[in-house]
């Protein structure tokens, strides 16, 4: 009679490499993410700080006329003798803070728009009809028209950008509604007798909320170049000094075309390079991981 082996009923474990979670791999748009946030990083922090980074009061003349980099001046003075260094760290609070409050009044519009023409469709083919014009219309000529028209002021550099670039938001927005809106819970919150803003409000809102986050990064780096475009042209606030208003009294006082230039011209366009393609760099990280259209195509 032969002999019948036990069968082995001890528990399978499998590998220890199988055991371990995949680690995602490092994409562009994680670099993209981690270099626009340390130059928005950075520069927030020369913002906030200005009073102790500045080694002089910008105001103020502490050397002689256009005075080349040295001990003293690290980027020289300007035909008056201000230090140029003082200018641009003080600088980065005028342009960020028009730049984000800018951004923050365009997404605020934008999105009101947006939900109300995805929730409605009437009332969104005509809002629709107006963000169409919006867009077509010739955008730098109308910002310095309407900025030469309301004056040079902080306050009308401000609202002028923030009402001429809300529209590409709407549309975004509005999108995502359309979308949003055939979805169960929505129809049971119809089905419940939830009033409209009730489904604006808490349904809709917060699931456009991040998307709108995104969105409203890629305005702040529009923002920041449009106010330093028409600093530079002479329609930005004179008595307060953004990055743009250097480059603006560079150009007047001539440095473009002596040496200046390289101590007076180009440390305030490599700024608000650095401050666009910062605040672009994580929008553009934000676009591709929030907005489900362009996740559905990778």
């Amino acid at each position: 009679m032969q002999n019948v082996q036990p069968l082995d009923i001890s528990p399978v474990t499998a590998p220890a490499k199988a055991l371990r979670p995949r680690r995602r791999p490092f994409t562009s748009t994680h670099v993209a993410a981690a270099v626009g946030l340390a130059l928005i990083l950075g520069l927030t922090v020369l913002a906030i700080f200005a009073p102790l980074l500045s080694p002089y009061d910008p105001t103020e003349r502490v050397g002689r006329p256009f005075a080349p980099p040295s001990a003293e001046h690290r980027l020289g003075t300007n035909d008056i003798g201000q230090d140029i260094l003082s200018e641009l760290i003080f600088g980065a609070r005028i342009s960020l803070t028009v730049g984000v409050v800018a951004a923050l009044i365009a997404i605020m519009i934008g999105t009101t728009v947006g939900l109300l023409a995805g929730y409605y469709p009437r009332l969104g083919n005509v809002l629709m009809r107006m963000v169409d014009i919006v867009l077509v219309l010739p955008f730098l000529p109308l910002l310095i028209l309407l900025a030469a028209y309301l004056g040079r002021s902080l306050l009308n550099t401000v609202l002028i950008i923030g009402l001429l670039i809300w529209a590409g938001t709407a549309r975004v927005i509005r999108a995502q509604v359309l979308s949003l809106a055939r979805q169960d819970y929505v129809l049971a919150a119809h089905a419940t007798g939830a009033t409209d803003g009730h489904i604006l409000l808490r349904h809709l809102a917060p699931q456009v909320l991040l998307l709108a986050v995104g969105q409203f990064v890629e305005a702040t780096s529009s923002a920041i170049l449009l106010e330093a475009s028409l600093s530079f042209l002479g329609l930005g606030d004179p008595l307060q000094k953004s990055w743009g208003t250097v480059l603006y009294w560079a150009q007047v006082r001539g440095a473009f075309l002596t040496p200046a230039w390289l101590w007076w011209v180009l440390p305030p366009g490599l700024l608000i390079i650095a401050a666009s393609l910062g605040f672009a760099l994580v929008g553009f990280a934000l676009e591709q991981t929030l907005n489900p259209r362009l996740r559905q195509s990778h």
